[in-house]
């Protein structure tokens, strides 16, 4: 049985000023569904962003049996204000991940799989072996199956993002998150630059992988800065952008300002193609992997 859950409350309670929370932010899950990839996932020890960020989305793609898969332990190295994912110590790296990763992906009859990590500045490639045996594995078990790769800046390592390039994920996404104005309160162990960086060199030694970035709303930008920021993001061959509203896990993390409405992020669409991306997310509850299979239907026509 369908229930309605308000996911943006279990992320956030509204602050008083923004008043009560938007009907559009309300979601609808299945809970029989969400168990059973739940336990799929607990069986093979593996982590999902889903859960791991609590994504309101989350109820949705676990009914369509579908999940973006978290490498690399729950545990990130780098403690963004906006994020909800863990930080402290990480893991070990599991040696049977990538090949767990590969059985999921086949027992889901997945036909697009994304695979982010939790952001690894403690190992010298910051884990891009083991997304690069995870695609590897993938085509071992599910050929014909595409990938998209949600990965960290790596420090700007070129070396880093060659062995992630080298196994030929069809989509390389890499999320700047803010404006500019925003991105030393909101990420402070990140750079807009080194970001852009990343982005840049990707389409430039990989143009026949599609590049990706997404980015969120609702933390005190202006309309001038995020025209900038997609003018920027365009620059460095970008292919595909996905806009989302910001939530606030809870109170100790970055204050959220304001609740973009379905209009603005019509007119952030219509703005974003006009400019010249190939395909552009763009909603109150877009998230980077959100039906991230779309893309690929829209610029590549796969499915």
């Amino acid at each position: 049985m369908e229930k309605t859950l308000e996911k943006a409350e279990d992320l956030q309670a509204a602050p008083p000023s923004l008043g009560k929370k938007p009907d559009w932010l309300k979601v609808r899950y299945n809970q029989e569904a969400t168990e059973e990839v739940a336990a799929l996932m607990k069986d093979l020890r593996l982590n999902t962003v889903c859960k791991e960020a609590n994504c309101p989305n989350m109820g949705e793609c676990y009914r369509k049996h579908t999940a973006t898969f978290m490498i690399l332990g729950s545990v990130c190295t780098r403690n963004c204000r906006f994020c909800n994912v863990s930080c402290g110590r990480p893991e070990a790296v599991d040696e049977e991940e990538p090949m767990n990763v590969a059985k999921a992906a086949k027992q889901l009859h997945l036909k697009h799989v994304v695979l982010t990590c939790s952001t690894r500045d403690d190992l010298e490639d910051g884990g891009a072996l083991q997304f690069a045996k995870t695609i590897r594995a993938i085509r071992e078990l599910c050929p014909g199956t595409t990938i998209e790769t949600l990965i960290s800046d790596m420090k700007g390592r070129t070396e880093s993002l060659d062995i992630v390039l080298e196994a030929k994920p069809e989509v390389l996404n890499h999320n700047v998150e803010t404006v500019k104005e925003l991105q030393r309160a909101v990420r402070p162990q990140a750079a807009y630059e080194r970001s852009l960086g990343v982005l840049r060199y990707c389409k430039q030694h990989s143009p026949d992988i599609r590049v990706k970035t997404g980015f969120m709303v609702g933390l005190g930008e202006t309309e001038e800065q995020i025209d900038r920021l997609m003018d920027d993001v365009l620059e460095t061959g970008c292919d595909i952008l996905t806009i989302g509203q910001y939530l606030q896990p809870t109170k100790e993390h970055y204050p959220l300002a304001r609740y973009a409405t379905p209009e603005d992020f019509a007119r952030y669409k219509k703005n974003a193609l006009l400019k010249g991306f190939h395909h552009v997310a763009s909603a109150p509850l877009a998230r980077s992997s959100y039906r991230a299979w779309e893309a690929l239907e829209d610029v590549h026509g796969l499915y």
